[in-house]
């Protein structure tokens, strides 16, 4: 296990899927990650890549030949190597291997940075392409917070604020996880979703090219919560095990595929390029408070 600890804040991260495994604020006495129970989902933070979401039947095209990745892809269940350490950040670093190419193509080095200032977490994913041949490759963070985060209060007193006015439609998914042909409407102008229950049964709630930056988790009665923010992720999923106590605040480059994806990886939906030698960083990170 990884610690990094400032007089704030005191982070856990495993080295198996350079996952976070505490998020714990040292002044309120609070964490904020989800526990992992299984009864409910077994993650607690898992980083989504080559790809984000389903591929239809499970597989992709790409050159005339195919492969079969599993949902979400191959990086939430491989071992990172520490490639930098500090008592304040750190770097975990993947890269492509024989088991790696046998479903995915391409030659890459993927690192994620973790960093603490004060209260606040950053998380950066920096994704190089050190094949000779152009790569497609999709990332997607998947933090899940408790919800309730403290004792005496109920999922439903919480609510989640925009820091824009949104007019997003929600993108349904179906049974397969795939998305849906048609979006349904969901903001009305407004910028706050209030939790329930009930709002996750028919899985994540999906939403395309938000006007936010941010969002702010609240209580009707609480001063503790959190604002996470993201950049250059132009999807979003917020999403709840049926009945768990957590909120998944999910900040994609990339998304499921659509009903009628062709299966060709160039064409899928929020896939990146990259030409060889060519990098990228995506960014979130979260106060806590």
């Amino acid at each position: 296990m990884i610690y990094l600890e400032n007089t704030e804040l005191k982070i856990a991260i495993s080295e198996q899927g350079a996952e976070l495994q505490s998020v714990y604020h040292q002044q309120t006495g609070l964490e904020y990650l989800w526990s992992g129970d299984p009864v409910f989902w077994g993650k607690k933070s898992p980083v989504l890549f080559p790809i984000v979401g389903t591929l239809k039947n499970n597989q992709f095209s790409h050159n005339g030949e195919n492969y079969t990745l599993s949902r979400h892809g191959f990086a939430r269940d491989k071992t990172f190597k520490i490639t930098e350490s500090a008592a304040h950040r750190v770097c975990l670093t993947l890269e492509a291997d024989e088991q790696t190419l046998a479903t995915y193509p391409f030659l890459f080095r993927f690192s994620i940075i973790y960093e603490i200032k004060k209260n606040i977490l950053s998380c950066t994913y920096h994704i190089a392409n050190i094949d000779i041949k152009p790569m497609y490759f999709s990332v997607g963070a998947h933090p899940a917070f408790k919800v309730p985060l403290e004792e005496g209060f109920d999922f439903d007193q919480y609510y989640l604020l925009f820091d824009q006015a949104e007019n997003a439609n929600k993108w349904p998914i179906t049974a397969e996880g795939l998305i849906d042909n048609n979006a349904v409407p969901f903001f009305h102008n407004n910028n706050q979703i209030n939790l329930s229950k009930a709002l996750f049964y028919g899985d994540a709630l999906v939403f395309k090219n938000l006007e936010s930056s941010s969002i702010k988790l609240c209580h009707t009665e609480s001063k503790h919560g959190f604002h996470f923010s993201w950049k250059d992720f132009p999807y979003m999923g917020i999403w709840s095990a049926k009945d768990a106590p957590f909120v998944c605040i999910e900040p994609w480059c990339g998304i499921a595929d659509h009903v009628h994806a062709s299966g060709e990886l160039r064409e899928k939906e929020g896939t990146i390029l990259l030409t060889p030698g060519q990098s990228t960083d995506r960014t979130w990170q979260v106060q806590l408070y």
